[in-house]
């Protein structure tokens, strides 16, 4: 997934206060390739800089979501997550056992979603899909 400039420039950009510790929960944020939350923000940014406190990253994500460079997401575990809101369109896929989350994109299902919506009335402005699933068995396959 792509997205357009570093978690950190969109910060510059938008002309945010960044402070060392702002500047490595960026960065982390940036690497991360999953769905963390802010404990596990707060543990890989504590591992840069062990003076990083868990209240400095709920407020940096707090401070991130508002200037729309962070998008928070619920997966019905209780946790609330954190996404680049830059990264290109897609969907979640999460496995209910392991929590496990599997982004992806199908343009059949996007083709279906606006096809849905222009029967209704409605020209398609956004959405959000998420699956909720467990993995097949080899018996359940056959």
């Amino acid at each position: 997934m792509s997205k357009r400039d570093t978690i950190l420039e969109r910060c510059e950009t938008q002309g945010l206060r960044l402070t060392d510790q702002r500047r490595v929960i960026a960065d982390v944020l940036d690497s991360a390739r999953d769905h963390p939350d802010v404990e596990e923000l707060h543990n890989r940014a504590n591992a840069a800089d062990p003076r990083i406190s868990l209240a400095t990253v709920y407020r940096t994500v707090k401070l991130f979501e508002e200037a729309g460079i962070l998008e928070k997401v619920d997966f019905g575990d209780g946790r609330a997550r954190y996404e680049d809101a830059e990264r290109e369109h897609h969907d979640h896929l999460i496995d209910i056992e392991t929590g496990k989350v599997i982004e992806f994109f199908d343009p059949d299902i996007e083709a279906l979603q606006d096809r849905i919506a222009a029967k209704l009335g409605y020209e398609l402005r956004g959405h959000k899909l998420e699956l909720y699933g467990v993995r097949r068995t080899k018996k359940d396959k056959g």
